[in-house]
């Protein structure tokens, strides 16, 4: 694997191609979205909604054990193969500390669960992590809510908590005396509803779609934008951070654009970070990364290891 063209992560199960067939087996409702490419090969139509969807939904359930899986109409439906890369990076991030394994034990804040729920299903299949999710969206609350009750035993793994503050990244969702091992966050990248609706029209002309009033992977407005973007957001997160600084011992974010990297750099400079580092990440043509950063030095993350990932 070439150091500058990064692929997928060598834990993620997504290297090869879809095996439609077996897809369809676990989820028949994914056969009627089949088509066939101009080079004869059955494929599905990924400018629609549904159809990612339901591939979605066959993904979980043969991959993650997910048997039921389902979100309302008009939000993210996310790649599954990405979000699976941004947990096994985090895994090797936790993994440093610990002597070069990843931990079983492991407690993870996810920003922003969504209705879709996505990092924390395949975080707890994985590795079987612990996970709370925080959500400002009462409706994606609620589906992702519905996903832990149907499928046994996630209800154990994976709690919600309700962001009451929508000002607010961390403050109000972290407890006093709570610690996380990671926290990880996907955050709003486009700064308008008019980028989104621009993204998303760039997205289908690269699919060969016809112009739509539709996201093609879905989408509310809190998952989409925010004022001033990913950089806002993230900057938002990393001040506040800082008051956190004993209770996390990594905290991460996806940055979607490589060239907000070095306002963000600034701002973990100011916050008085220990160490930065940033995971690259790729998915065919997709280039993406994740930064993280820690307010602990190595003989504290070294100790925190020992007390937290030993048990």
């Amino acid at each position: 694997m070439n150091a500058q063209k990064p692929g997928l992560h060598p834990r993620n199960r997504h290297h090869s191609r879809y095996d439609l067939e077996a897809l369809c087996a676990v989820n028949p409702s994914l056969r009627a979205f089949l088509t066939t490419n101009p080079n004869g090969e059955t494929t599905i139509n990924f400018a629609e909604p549904q159809a990612v969807k339901a591939l979605n939904k066959a993904l979980l359930a043969q991959f993650y054990g997910v048997g039921e899986w389902d979100i309302p109409d008009g939000f993210l439906c996310p790649p599954v193969p990405g979000r699976a890369d941004y947990v096994h990076h985090l895994a090797d991030v936790l993994a440093e500390s610990n002597d070069g394994t990843v931990p079983t034990q492991a407690s993870v804040l996810d920003i922003g669960t969504g209705a879709n729920c996505i990092y924390p299903l395949i975080g707890v299949h994985e590795y079987g992590w612990r996970f709370t999710g925080s959500e400002v969206n009462d409706q994606a609350f609620a589906s992702a809510q519905a996903i832990i009750n149907a499928n046994p035993g996630l209800s154990r793994a994976i709690r919600l908590r309700r962001q009451k503050e929508p000002a607010s990244v961390l403050t109000g969702i972290i407890h006093k005396n709570e610690q996380y091992d990671a926290v990880l966050c996907n955050p709003p990248f486009h700064d308008s509803a008019q980028s989104a609706q621009a993204g998303s029209e760039r997205k289908r002309r690269n699919l060969g779609q016809a112009a739509s009033d539709a996201a093609n992977f879905g989408g509310q407005q809190q998952e989409l934008w925010c004022e001033g973007g990913e950089v806002a957001f993230i900057s938002k997160m990393i001040a506040e951070s800082q008051q956190f600084a004993r209770q996390v011992l990594w905290f991460t974010s996806l940055v979607s654009r490589g060239d907000n990297l070095p306002e963000l750099y600034r701002a973990l400079t100011q916050v008085g970070t220990v160490k930065v580092m940033k995971k690259e990440m790729a998915q065919g043509q997709k280039q993406s990364r994740f930064i993280a950063w820690t307010f602990l030095d190595e003989a504290q993350r070294k100790r925190w290891a020992q007390t937290r990932f030993k048990g």
